[in-house]
């Protein structure tokens, strides 16, 4: 008997591969396959317990594991196959039938129950998440005592294992798990002396700065950073220093601090290890998949959303995109391979930091999101969408910071006389 080849299937059961999953079943497929190397659904949700998620998506206050439940309860209204505890090791793209038809994929997959299989599937779905940088990773000079920890690592400590990880703690970067941990070790007894940050700006949401330090009185540092650590068994002492334009410390400028605690918040990366191995285009700024306005990247027939693209702010956003692919895949499943359409290029341009999608198919009648981060913090300022200098589209912002995404639309019909061109999308910052 031949294998059983599925519709499609979605690898990761966070909140994107959820999402995912549920819109390809609301949009018609019926042999779906969703595959999660943890224990349960839920992703990274499962241990952010703080509020703050959902307030796009259902216009209100849910901590992650409820957030997650939301979407948990809408697939298990489905008849969606989940498979738990079980690893993606590769995903093989098919090649496409001479005659036309579909690609069948192949998902390597192991785990403890079921041993090593693959999976075939007409489409697929690339969610797996993002992880955190880790001290190695930004070379941090000064012995290598315990005490260190990555944000993520000492939230699922506290907040799933019950352990606290420290006393007096140092916070090194200023991305949102770790404005969120300098709250919860507070809460939680320990005393978090500040949050250091080697940019002149924040990393994280300005809600996140007003509710986790200022209502702590946990002092900011910008332009600094750690320059040693000193402990023998544990941290003893960290010196964080100011750092100048040229990003060199200042001398002169070193302050010492007594901790048993250094938790690194520097940024996250897209969970791309499979994409890579894949040989699907990858983009080097966001080091996420190069996708078109339908999530699909390269690979006929293969999807990618959420933090495995783009690492988002906010979690509404994750599954607004998702359900973008998971629709698309439906679609693709259905209808087959996007027929023939006129492409434009997406390029970032001055003081934008990327744009998702990076390609854009010009179908008739159609609108697609466009996200992006700037470079720097900006006021009032103008969004533009040129071509060799001829202005396509404008849009006005109050206010911009690289550490929240904004987003616009861009209708294929504004672009059909570009088709076949690159078209910038580039900030600018205008009299108030």
């Amino acid at each position: 008997m031949a294998d059983k080849i599925y519709d499609l299937v979605v690898i990761g059961g966070g909140p994107a591969g959820i999402a995912a999953a549920h819109a390809a079943w609301d949009k018609g497929l019926r042999d779906v396959l969703v595959v999660e190397r943890d224990q349960e659904l839920g992703g990274i949700l499962n241990q952010c317990i703080h509020n703050g998620f959902g307030l796009h998506r259902f216009g209100e206050q849910l901590t992650g594991p409820e957030y997650a439940e939301r979407f948990e309860d809408l697939l298990a209204q489905t008849g969606c196959e989940v498979r738990l505890n079980t690893m993606v090791l590769t995903v093989e793209p098919g090649a496409v039938p001479a005659d036309g038809g579909l690609p069948v994929h192949a998902v390597h997959t192991v785990s403890s129950t079921d041993g090593y299989q693959i999976v075939h599937a007409h489409a697929a779905v690339l969610a797996m998440g993002c992880r955190e940088r880790t001290r190695g990773a930004i070379s941090i000079p000064g012995s290598r005592p315990a005490g260190i920890y990555t944000a993520g690592a000492a939230q699922r400590y506290i907040n799933m294992e019950g352990y606290l990880v420290g006393k007096r703690v140092l916070i090194l970067g200023s991305g949102d798990i770790g404005l969120i941990m300098a709250r919860r070790m507070t809460l939680e007894g320990a005393k978090v002396l500040a949050c250091v940050e080697l940019m002149p700006y924040s990393g994280g949401l300005t809600r996140n700065i007003v509710q986790c330090l200022n209502d702590f009185d946990i002092p900011l540092y910008l332009s600094h950073t750690i320059v040693d650590i000193k402990g023998h068994d544990r941290v003893e002492q960290a010196v964080v220093a100011e750092i100048g334009p040229d990003r060199k410390p200042i001398p002169g400028t070193e302050m010492t601090f007594d901790v048993d605690t250094i938790l690194l918040s520097v940024g996250l990366i897209p969970e791309n290890e499979l994409t890579r191995q894949a040989a699907i285009p990858m983009d080097p700024h966001t080091k996420g998949a190069v996708v078109y306005e339908n999530m699909e990247t390269q690979a006929p027939g293969i999807f990618a959303c959420g933090n495995v693209v783009q690492v988002h702010d906010l979690v509404d956003f994750v599954s607004e995109e998702a359900e973008r692919a998971g629709a698309a895949a439906a679609a693709y499943i259905q209808a087959g391979a996007e027929a023939d359409a006129p492409v434009v290029e997406l390029a970032a341009g001055q003081d934008i930091g990327y744009t998702v999608p990076q390609r854009m198919r010009l179908v008739e009648d159609q609108t697609s999101s466009v996200s992006f981060r700037v470079r720097r913090p900006m006021g009032k300022s103008r969004i533009v969408v040129a071509c060799d200098g001829e202005e396509i589209r404008s849009y006005r912002r109050q206010r911009m910071a690289p550490g929240e995404m904004e987003h616009i639309k861009l209708a294929a019909a504004d672009l059909v006389p570009y088709a076949g061109r690159t078209v910038e999308v580039r900030a600018e910052e205008v009299d108030a």
